[in-house]
């Protein structure tokens, strides 16, 4: 236990000295200032506006921006999904694949654009290299479209003007994850992840058997899915894979990997508001709701399930699910670290998860904050922080103020619709699938966990998360297949592209803003106090918007298994005979 504790504890430590520093460096990035990278960067970039016809000074209205924005995703989006239907007569096919049905490739198309990356197949079996290099791309561009968003709305809400879309997008993907992901990219290849367009190495076991093991360019593809909080894997099993992950000190990077944009963001939002104070009180704040999921679902990893610690007279910890390379430690820091910071990629089976660790992943998805997608998780933060400036403005009978700048109807709507919008994608698809388990769900866990399998599948979805509790049966062809495709892809672009319109106009509303002077009733929004309230506000609005779910999900299943009255789903026989499985290539 105490090696597992040492591991999380130095995590969190490095996540602490680091964000500060990456934070100051996007800081410089997004305001213009010089930093080290110019020499070098800077030619590029003015190539790349020279050939777009992309003027520096011009900076856009909120409306501006978000069409921009969309044109730019939907032409994307465009691109890809041809590559994917095509991807039979297309080149870097080194296993004869043909084009995956086109409600795959519908879903996996959306899924990457929206920085989601939920994967309804298998990788090595479903797309050749081509297709997977493209993902790639997607990886790139939607992971700094969320950036662009998440700067566009801090640079807002602190007066100044949004920016410039196209700008914001280049120099997210040349300044910040481009050379970060070379350099995740280089240690991973030297820790033995492979990067290369060969075909399937062949091998003999130790029984003479022949097996053929997948492998591709997957170093690269590794450092952006993590990097860029997208998770979806080159393999099935994610980042359970040896080849995606292989040791601690790989596993120990892309955790750092995951968490390092989303934490240091929050300080540049300081730098931007020139309050520093406040970026740390709110770092501190996200940070200690992390810590506490961590140390829940650690608990409930390490103690592992009391009817088999029962039956074995001691403490064994729920190892069901979990790389050994790894362990409970790893996995449970992992878990809560990847929903919370809306990456999605797995280096264990969530399915596998003790209640405790369910609920904490579940729970990361339904708040969006801890510590949020990428860029867009930040804005998610400030508006909660916005509602908590509203209620506490009511509480003492004053014109609520953020930062100088009057909250009024108008920035209240439009918070709404933020908030709003994701139990609208998670709950009403849910409660339909729900209500016809034995058409569309294809659930492996009738009872409490099943009703996890299916709101996590949804959650991850409007969350643009991408991981999945799994035990479903998305994967299928018609019609369970196609419901899972289709109605996930709803929660995607619904739970991506509302929130972001609505920012953008928040952002642009509140920078056209007229700045009111302080006096001595202003209320101080760099406080321990007003800080606490945010927190209250962030845990009471979603327990009471999605408690229900969490109550039958994963807290009824404690409550079961803890009882001694669990039942597991009986296995039995197929009632068709089981067809002749074909090897992969």
């Amino acid at each position: 236990m105490l090696q597992g504790l040492i591991q999380i504890a130095l995590t969190l430590i490095i996540v602490v000295a680091i964000a500060p520093v990456f934070g100051n460096y996007m800081a410089q990035v997004y305001m213009g200032e010089p930093t080290i990278l110019d020499p070098a960067i800077k030619p590029v970039e003015k190539i790349i506006y020279t050939a777009s016809n992309i003027r520096y000074s011009d900076s856009m209205t909120g409306w501006q921006y978000a069409r921009s924005l969309l044109y730019s995703n939907i032409a994307m989006g465009l691109f890809v999904f041809l590559i994917f239907i095509l991807q039979g007569w297309l080149p870097f096919n080194a296993t004869g694949l043909g084009a995956p049905t086109w409600d795959t490739a519908l879903h996996t198309t959306i899924s990457f654009l929206t920085n989601t990356d939920q994967q309804h197949y298998s990788g090595e079996t479903t797309f050749t290299y081509l297709s997977q290099l493209t993902l790639g791309f997607l990886m790139f561009t939607s992971a700094a479209t969320g950036l662009a968003v998440g700067i566009a709305f801090i640079r807002g809400l602190t007066g100044r003007p949004l920016g410039n879309f196209y700008i914001d997008l280049i120099q997210s993907i040349t300044r910040i994850l481009l050379p970060i992901a070379l350099i995740i990219g280089l240690l991973l290849l030297i820790s033995g992840v492979p990067e290369t367009l060969g075909s399937p190495a062949v091998a003999t076991t130790l029984e003479g058997s022949t097996q053929v093991i997948a492998r591709g360019p997957v170093a690269h593809f590794e450092s952006i899915k993590q990097l860029g909080e997208n998770g979806g894997g080159f393999f099935a099993i994610n980042s359970a894979h040896p080849f995606e992950n292989p040791s601690p000190f790989t596993n120990l990077l892309e955790t750092l990997a995951m968490v390092s944009i989303p934490a240091a963001l929050i300080h540049t939002y300081g730098i931007f508001a020139n309050n520093k104070k406040q970026g740390w009180l709110i770092f501190w704040m996200v940070f200690g709701i992390y810590v506490v999921l961590i140390i829940i679902t650690a608990i409930g990893e390490y103690q592992g399930n009391p009817l088999i610690n029962n039956l074995l007279g001691y403490i064994q910890p729920n190892l069901e699910g979990k790389e050994v390379r790894f362990g409970w430690a790893e996995t449970a820091l992992w878990a809560v670290t990847t929903t919370g910071t809306m990456c999605g990629a797995v280096n264990g089976m969530h399915d596998s998860l003790m209640p405790p660790g369910g609920f904490a992943t579940l729970f990361n998805l339904f708040m969006q904050i801890v510590w949020g997608g990428q860029g867009t998780g930040t804005a998610y933060l400030f508006v909660y922080l916005i509602l908590s400036v509203f209620l506490t403005g009511l509480m003492v009978g004053r014109t609520p103020e953020f930062l100088g700048r009057k909250i009024e109807k108008r920035e209240i709507v439009l918070a709404s619709v933020v908030l709003l919008i994701h139990p609208i994608a998670v709950l009403i698809p849910g409660a339909i699938t729900l209500a016809f388990t034995n058409s569309l769900s294809g659930i492996s866990n009738p009872g409490f966990h099943g009703i996890s399998q299916v709101m996590y599948e949804y959650a991850s979805a409007a969350a643009n998360n991408g991981s999945g509790f799994e035990g479903l049966a998305d994967s299928q062809p018609a019609p369970t297949g196609l419901w899972w495709n289709l109605s996930t892809s709803f929660s995607m672009l619904l739970g991506r592209y509302v929130p972001i319109i609505a920012l953008l106009l928040l952002a642009d509303s509140m920078t056209n803003k007229q700045p009111v002077p302080e006096t001595t009733g202003t209320l101080r929004t760099d406080s321990i106090l007003f800080t606490s309230v945010t927190a209250g506000v962030i845990l009471i609005l979603g327990a009471l918007t999605f408690f229900p779910v969490l109550a039958l999900g994963p807290i009824a299943e404690g409550y079961e298994i803890s009882s001694g009255k669990f039942e597991p789903t009986p296995i039995t026989a197929p009632t068709t005979p089981l067809a002749t499985p074909t090897p992969s290539p």
